[in-house]
């Protein structure tokens, strides 16, 4: 009988191994509300060093977070921000819909006018952290869907008058876009944990403390 119980309490302890020695599991992201000032003054200061960087290191845009639907991240995007639903045509052409771009508050229907705007550059990106990433990061950044903010839809003309400059440099053409504007740079900047130099820094606080002090920041730390 001892031996019985011997065996029995063996069995029962190997049982157990795996769910006493298992790591426990991730908590999800937490999503955060700030106000303006108080979020710019969670993004870091570093010096910002380009060295290294191409625009190949992230690899965009792939299939998207729908794998079935046959559409890659870019025509994901434009369906999820179209103002009149277009026509979804085999192989994703997308036809006909509407879109308002925010930066300069032009109305668009033709989605070959229109860009998908990294909120935060990709250059922009690398110099504040990203070159130390993984690839597989950097293609998650590059094709990110999982904040509204973080790909945006805008005229060709803006997003190429942007290039990879930061808020110090450029701010969207209508005056009604830039306090929305800083906010969601803000947003992409606290979710990837991305720093910001001096001048950059210096320039949100500009806004933060003034004409954009009740702009509100949401985000959600990437995983």
């Amino acid at each position: 009988m001892i031996k019985n119980l011997v065996r029995t309490f063996g069995a029962l302890s190997l049982a157990l191994v795996p769910l006493l020695s298992a790591p426990a599991a991730q908590a999800a992201p937490v999503p955060e509300v700030r106000m303006l000032a108080d979020a710019v003054g969670l993004v870091n200061f570093t010096e910002e060093d380009r060295t290294g960087y191409t625009r190949s290191s992230f690899k965009h845009w792939n299939s998207g977070d729908d794998k079935s639907d046959g559409c890659n991240t870019r025509n994901e995007v434009l369906l999820a921000e179209a103002v009149v639903a277009p026509t979804v045509e085999p192989g994703c052409k997308l036809t006909g819909g509407t879109w308002i771009s925010y930066y300069d508050g032009q109305e668009v229907t033709r989605a070959g006018s229109l860009d998908i705007d990294h909120m935060v550059p990709l250059a922009e990106a690398w110099d504040s952290g990203a070159s130390a990433w993984t690839a597989a990061r950097r293609e998650a950044y590059a094709n990110d869907q999982g904040a509204d903010v973080s790909l945006v839809a805008v005229t060709a003309r803006t997003n190429r008058s942007k290039s990879d400059q930061d808020p110090a440099d450029w701010m969207p053409p209508s005056p009604e876009a830039q306090c929305r504007y800083v906010g969601e740079w803000v947003a992409t900047k606290l979710r990837w944990q991305l720093t910001a130099d001096a001048r950059e820094l210096e320039a949100l606080k500009v806004y933060a403390q003034g004409p954009c002090e009740d702009t509100v920041v949401h985000y959600t730390p990437a995983a």
